[in-house]
């Protein structure tokens, strides 16, 4: 019997895990690194031990300091969560010989799947159908498009899609880079690409009495940089085509045996097909492995429902909580039961409703998907969101690492949160959380908040036309479009002027009785500018004794103001807005949509100009590389200086065509952001500088 548990991970996966921990009645330890010592898993759990460090290297990488911790705090079992050292046999095997419990699966089945060209192989030889591996050096015109792949990884690090043979070198070598700091291994190969394929994974459990669950599919297609952003139970694509869920499953079924699996996993497949279904709600309240009886749906694609096996992640899946929803199961405690020995019944329940999870990042899709840190001021949903539970009725679920004021670091992934929704269709799942995520309120950290919500409520996304192109199809710069229109940015900025204001009337120490703005006789309007997504608002206005005078807001009238809410009538309809500030950063909170704003300085600082042509850092990181040196001419969208920060590469380029006049960093530099990287000069249109 499991009495303490070490997690051998940190933020949301910890808390995860400990939730499952303290429902059974277990205890739990954290270890923490230095850059987490104020995460919430550490506050959360029994007890905590210091990982000395900042670094995944460092510390949560280091299994001997792991296996020490668990020692000294008295822990008996090992949970690896997901990431990190989850997919570690040498791992596994020394939690083993320090005679604690290792909940997961056994070393050599995390070995024989560790390598992805080696499992491919494997699964070949069992009947699983896969996608054949290529030589990167054998690529020819041929085979493009091609994706390099890290042999020992997953989660986007070490992948990249090649069109051109000619770029295929530069892509191996940052791949192999990129692997290398992930995952202590730069092996890459590659596969043909299929550009609208659909990512569609099986959930398994196995227990070493010889017992395997296929416990129902999952459909993560809609992905940036080859990360998941939703994900979905039951799949679209698997619910249109006749048949195809009884041979997934037995294709699932078929890996986990191979191997002699125990514990949870899963088994990914790439699939083809679209699914013609008009959303995917087709009425049925269950759903099991058999598709007999069902309409022929499938359309006359000849490759409808063909899939070829991508790999097994011999661990839980971040995107385990769909599973979990759609068939009551708490598949962490299922881990639990089956590393102490326990049996599986013969048949895994059956599937009900469906469940959508979003991942929330602090990111800005806009910008290349950039990676954004900084303090989370509040993360709060509607709905009085479940936490870490498994969702028996419709609502929305909440698995998050933060908490209100929680900073995001440089050293992990930007994940700030998954948010889930249970509804008895699919339709009704979409637009439950959609509108959960449009009416939180987040503040802080640029999110990917907007995209999600565009997401959801596209037709093609409530269609279950979701491949894994579909922010290529779509188009990124619709999809990432703020839910706030720039009408509604207008208002919240005079609402957060008036906010503002009432504010100041708050803290007056004289002529508290006056209201804000009031003089002897008439004078200029009061004025405040604040930078928003679209440029500066300036809000000028008066407050009479007749009311609300703004310009450019001739059918507005103010109805109330305090420093949090502001009611106004718009052309007769009433609007309500919460006004949150944190120093110059002011977030508007409306049905119109969430805004973010700065409000701008009345001076400028000198010293904080910098000069035309500056490249700036996007984020604190390391500078790995640099492509030019001072003096040298460089064309525009020529990179200049290679970062790596929250565990990818990211490129900075050269905004115009000139000479670089200023190369202020070198190769294994650490920066803050907003450090000048470089200065580039730009040419005259003349040519001349």
């Amino acid at each position: 019997m499991i009495q303490s548990v070490l997690v051998a991970n940190r933020g949301e996966i910890a808390r995860r895990v400990f939730a499952t921990c303290r429902r059974a009645g277990i205890g739990t330890v954290a270890v923490f690194s230095d850059a987490d010592a104020l995460s919430p898993h550490v506050a959360e759990a029994d007890t905590a031990v210091r990982l000395p460090g900042n670094s995944p290297a460092d510390t949560y990488l280091r299994g001997d300091l792991v296996i020490e911790a668990a020692l000294l705090a008295g822990a008996d079992a090992i949970h690896p969560g997901y990431g990190f050292l989850s997919e570690n046999a040498d791992f596994a095997r020394a939690v083993h010989e320090a005679g604690l419990t290792w909940i997961g699966p056994p070393a050599p089945a995390i070995e024989m799947m560790g390598s992805k060209v080696e499992s491919k192989k494997m699964m070949a030889a069992a009947g699983v159908p896969v996608l054949t591996e290529l030589d990167p050096g054998a690529v020819t015109e041929a085979d493009l498009p091609v994706l390099v792949k890290a042999s020992a990884g997953g989660g986007g690090r070490g992948m990249r899609v090649v069109r051109e043979l000619a770029d295929l070198p530069e892509q191996l070598e940052g791949a192999r880079r990129e692997a290398q700091s992930a995952f202590g291994d730069p092996t890459v190969f590659c596969e043909r690409y299929l550009e609208t394929g659909r990512h569609i994974e099986v959930q398994v459990m196995a227990d070493r009495h010889g017992t395997v669950w296929a416990v129902g599919e999952r459909e993560c297609s809609i992905q940036r940089r080859h990360q998941k952003v939703v994900e979905e139970a039951p799949s679209p694509l698997v619910d249109a085509v006749p048949g195809m869920r009884e041979r997934l499953f037995e294709a699932a079924r078929l890996a986990a045996k191979a191997i002699d699996y125990e514990g949870a996993g899963t088994v990914e497949f790439l699939a083809s097909g679209r699914a013609e279904r008009g959303g995917g709600d087709s009425g049925r309240a269950e759903r099991g492995g058999d598709d007999s009886g069902r309409a022929e749906r499938g359309g006359d694609d000849p490759d409808q429902g063909n899939f070829f096996f991508l790999e097994m992640n011999t661990r839980l899946q971040v995107e385990h909580p769909v599973t979990e929803c759609t068939t009551g199961l708490d598949l962490v405690d299922l881990q639990l039961q089956v590393a102490a020995g326990g049996r599986l019944d013969p048949e895994p329940p059956a599937v009900s409703g469906h469940s959508i999870e979003v991942r929330l990042y602090a990111e800005d899709p806009a910008q290349n998907w950039q990676p954004q840190s900084g303090p989370v001021h509040r993360l709060d949903l509607p709905e009085n969101a479940v936490e870490f539970d498994v969702l028996r009725s419709p609502g929305i679920r909440l698995d998050s690492g933060v908490v209100d004021g929680s900073t995001v670091g440089v050293h992990y992934d930007p994940m700030l949160a998954k948010v889930i929704s249970f509804a008895p269709t699919r339709t009704q799942a979409a637009t439950r959380l959609a509108a959960a995520l449009g009416r939180a309120q987040i503040h802080g950290l640029r999110t990917n908040r907007d995209l999600l919500v565009n997401v959801l409520r596209h037709p093609a996304f409530l269609a279950g036309d979701t491949d894994t192109a579909f922010f290529d199809t779509y188009g990124l710069d619709v999809l990432a479009r703020p839910l706030a229109s720039a009408d509604a940015e207008r208002l919240s900025a005079l609402a957060a002027a008036l906010a503002d204001a009432a504010h100041n009337r708050d803290v007056a120490t004289v002529n508290t009785s006056l209201p804000s703005g009031w003089r002897n006789l008439a004078s200029a309007p009061q004025s405040k500018t604040f930078a928003g997504g679209g440029g500066d608002i300036e809000i000028r206005y008066l407050l009479t004794r007749y009311g609300l005078k703004a310009e450019g807001f001739d059918d507005v009238a103010l109805v109330s103001a305090t420093a949090r809410h502001v009611a106004l009538d718009v052309a007769g309809l009433r609007r309500s807005f919460e006004v949150s500030r944190y120093g110059d950063d002011v977030f508007v909170d409306s049905a119109l949509g969430p805004v973010s704003l700065h409000a701008a300085p009345r001076f400028t600082d000198p010293s904080a100009v910098v000069a035309e042509g500056s490249l700036l850092a996007p984020m604190p990181g390391s500078v790995i590389r640099v492509g030019a040196a001072a003096g040298d001419s460089v064309s525009a969208g020529q990179p200049i200086v290679w970062l790596e920060a929250m565990k990818m590469e990211h490129t900075i380029k050269a905004p115009a065509s000139g000479v670089l006049t200023e190369l202020s960093v070198t190769a294994g530099q650490q920066v803050d952001v907003g450090t000048v990287l470089a200065v580039v000069e730009a040419a005259q249109p003349g040519g001349e500088l």
